[in-house]
């Protein structure tokens, strides 16, 4: 099964940046998507073989998820817990799977969101392993970190800065250490200068001076079954390029 992954940073202006022929071209069996910025019905999909699924944020062209699918889910749940008003995760749940997109909340300048994000981090994770104790999930999305140094063009001067904190990092650590797996790393463990999103500002992306965001996380028990992990970073049309994972499943 061949997955996709995208922040698109708007799904109305992605439609008219070749959204549509970047999947036909990857051809995947499910697309989870963040920052779609629209509620449903304000654009149309033209992907007529997809099953479409939308949370929306109630603040109109913020956040945002949707997912698309060639296989109907036996249940679709938005969002978790108390945290139900930014349309931040879709949950599709599948015969022998849960395939999750999430768009974890920004930390935002001068970390003014950080305590919030703190919480959100312990709610997801728990969310994700009761999930887990039912059968494997596999999670997809903007999770607004960068795990390791390695992970970012320049970690030394981004050491405080939204998306790189010692806090955001340690609960992405905490999310793997409670039984999840980073698809790509699990591939490509010393892998350098692959990068999933990019500023718009100081021609950033011309530069590579980008950070690995974008990821595919699986429940540890079906890590042997991880064929291929990418990081899309030719197709253009959003600040974030798409990632993608094919499993057999």
């Amino acid at each position: 099964m061949r997955l996709v992954s995208w922040n698109v940073n708007g799904l109305r202006a992605a439609l008219k940046k070749g959204f549509i022929e970047s999947m036909r071209e990857l051809d995947p069996d499910i697309i989870g998507i963040q920052e779609t910025k629209m509620q449903p019905g304000q654009a149309e999909v033209d992907l007529p073989e997809y099953e479409e699924y939308f949370n929306s944020a109630i603040r109109k062209g913020y956040s945002g998820t949707a997912v698309f699918s060639k296989h109907k889910p036996i249940n679709v749940t938005h969002n978790f817990g108390e945290y139900d008003d930014e349309g931040r995760t879709l949950v599709c749940e599948f015969e022998d799977f849960y395939f999750v997109t999430v768009y974890t909340p920004n930390s935002k300048r001068e970390l003014e969101r950080l305590d919030y994000r703190m919480d959100w981090e312990d709610a997801f994770k728990e969310y994700m392993l009761e999930l887990d104790k039912k059968k494997p999930v596999i999670v997809c999305g903007d999770l607004n970190v960068a795990h390791e140094e390695i992970d970012l063009k320049n970690p030394k001067t981004n050491r405080r800065n939204a998306g790189f904190t010692d806090e955001e990092r340690d609960k992405f650590g905490k999310l793997l250490d409670a039984g999840f797996t980073d698809t790509f790393r699990h591939l490509y463990p010393d892998q350098e200068g692959i990068y999933s999103w990019w500023s718009y500002r100081f021609n950033a992306r011309k530069n590579n001076a980008g950070w690995r965001i974008d990821y595919f996380l699986v429940s540890d028990r079906i890590a042997d079954r991880i064929k291929e992990a990418k990081i899309h970073t030719d197709i253009m049309g959003s600040d974030h390029c798409p990632v993608s994972l094919e499993i057999d499943i």
